[in-house]
C-alpha cells in the first residue's frame, strides 16, 4: 500500500477529472488516498475510501490576491507529516508544483516523493506566460518524477517552459470510466426535446463540454451551429461554465440560433444527455488530450474538432472529424457529412466506442499509474 496525497483543482475541467477519478481508483485498489484541493473534487464525492483535506485561504484586508499558493503548501506539508504521505502527485503544475515544492523544503528529509502531472494551459498558456514561466520550469524540474497524457504536450513541455533534457516526461495517456460514459441501448434524440421548448424539428444534436475560457473558442462552436443549420435542423447542447458563456450567449442572438442552444452550465453528471446526442463538437485553441472528448467517444458518439496539440493522438478518422484549426466552414461540413449520413455516423459511433475500450480504459491507466509511481519511489 503507498500513502499518497493528490493535488488538484475541484472544477470539472481535465485535470480535476482525471486526478478525482485517479484518486477513486487507487484508493479501490486499496492505497490510502488524501485529496488535497479548496472544495471536493465533484467526481470524488461518489467515493467512501477517500480522505479529503480542504486547503483554506485567508481573506485578509492587506492582500489584493489572496495567497493560494503559501496556504496550499502549509495544507501539504500538514497532510504529509499527519499521514505519512509516501507521495505527492500534484494535478496542473501552476501553481500547485510550487506549493509542493515549499512544502518539501518545510518537511527536509521526511519529505514524501513528488510526482508533477502537466495538463495543457498549465504548460501552453499560464505557464508559459512570463510572469509564471521560470518558478514554474524551476518547480517541475525538481519533481521527482514528470507525467503528461500525450506526446505533444512532453514536447510542448520542453519547448516553451525550457524543461532540460535531463528530466524525464513519462506520457500516460488520460483515461475514462467506460462503465459510466457508456452509449445508450439506443439513441433517441426525443430524450432531448425538452431542453429546446422553442425549437421544431427532430434534427440532429450537437454536445460541448468545456470550461467556457478563451482558448475553448465557444465563439467558433455558435459558428458551427449556424453553418450546419444551412443544411440541418440542428441543436446545440453546451455543457459547463466560465468567462466566455456570456460572449456565446450574445453571438447565438446575433446568428439567429438562440432558440436552438441550451446552456445547461456547470453539471458534473452529464452522460444521459450526451449519450443521446449525435456529434461532440471541439473548437479548442488547444488541447493537450481532450477528457471531454474522450468521454464523449467512450459514450458512442463521434468528435469533431480542430487539429491541434494532443487530439490526433487520440481521434482518428475512424471514430471522428480533425480539421485544420480554426476553420469554421470544414469543420461545420464535417459534421454535416457525417451525421447527415444514417449509416456513416452509426459506424463511426461503433468504432469511436471500440477505441476507447482498446485503448482508454480507466483499470489499465489507473495500474500504470501505480507501477509508475511504485518505480519514482524505489528509486530514492
Amino acid at each position: 500500500m503507498i500513502s499518497i496525497g493528490i493535488v488538484c483543482y475541484p472544477g470539472v475541467g481535465g485535470s480535476g477529472v482525471v486526478a478525482a477519478e485517479l484518486a477513486i481508483g487507487l484508493a479501490e485498489r486499496g492505497h490510502d488516498v488524501h485529496l488535497i484541493a479548496s472544495a471536493m473534487p465533484t467526481r470524488a464525492i461518489r467515493s467512501p475510501d477517500l480522505s479529503f483535506h480542504q486547503v483554506d485561504v485567508p481573506d485578509y484586508p492587506l492582500f489584493e490576491h489572496a495567497p493560494y499558493t503559501l496556504a496550499l503548501a502549509s495544507k501539504i506539508a500538514e497532510v504529509s507529516r499527519q499521514q505519512r504521505l509516501d507521495l505527492v502527485h500534484v494535478h496542473y503544475a501552476v501553481p500547485h508544483a510550487t506549493s509542493a515544492y515549499l512544502a518539501r523544503q518545510l518537511l527536509g528529509a521526511s519529505a514524501p516523493r513528488l510526482v508533477t502531472s502537466l495538463h495543457g494551459t498549465d504548460v501552453t498558456w499560464i505557464g508559459a506566460d512570463p510572469s509564471y514561466r521560470e518558478v514554474t520550469c524551476f518547480a517541475v524540474a525538481t519533481s521527482d518524477g514528470v507525467t503528461a497524457p500525450s506526446a505533444s504536450l512532453r514536447d510542448q513541455a520542453r519547448s516553451r517552459l525550457g524543461l532540460p533534457e535531463r528530466v524525464p516526461i513519462e506520457v500516460i495517456p488520460n483515461f475514462v470510466d467506460t462503465d459510466r460514459f457508456s452509449p445508450a441501448p439506443e439513441r433517441d434524440r426525443g430524450r432531448l426535446a425538452s431542453l429546446f421548448p422553442r425549437s421544431t424539428g427532430d434534427g440532429p444534436v450537437l454536445f460541448h463540454a468545456s470550461t467556457f475560457r478563451a482558448v475553448k473558442r465557444v465563439g467558433d462552436l455558435i459558428e458551427v451551429l449556424a453553418r450546419v443549420r444551412r443544411e440541418l435542423p440542428a441543436r446545440l447542447i453546451a455543457v459547463g461554465d466560465g468567462p466566455e458563456r456570456a460572449a456565446a450567449e450574445r453571438r447565438a442572438e446575433e446568428l439567429g440560433v438562440a432558440d436552438h442552444v441550451r446552456f445547461l452550465g456547470k453539471r458534473a453528471d452529464f452522460v444521459e444527455q450526451l449519450r443521446h446526442a449525435d456529434a461532440f463538437v471541439l473548437t479548442s485553441q488547444m488541447e493537450s488530450f481532450g477528457v471531454a472528448a474522450l468521454e464523449a467517444l467512450s459514450a458512442g458518439v463521434p468528435v469533431f474538432g480542430y487539429r491541434v496539440g494532443g487530439l490526433p493522438e487520440v481521434i482518428s478518422d475512424g471514430v471522428g472529424r480533425l480539421v485544420p484549426p480554426f476553420e469554421v466552414d470544414a469543420l461545420a461540413r464535417a459534421v454535416v457529412e457525417v451525421v447527415g449520413a444514417p449509416d456513416v455516423h452509426d459506424r463511426m459511433a461503433r468504432a469511436a466506442r471500440e477505441h476507447v475500450v482498446a485503448h482508454f480504459r480507466r483499470e489499465p491507466a489507473i495500474a500504470r499509474y501505480e507501477t509508475y509511481f511504485r518505480r519514482i519511489l524505489e528509486s530514492r
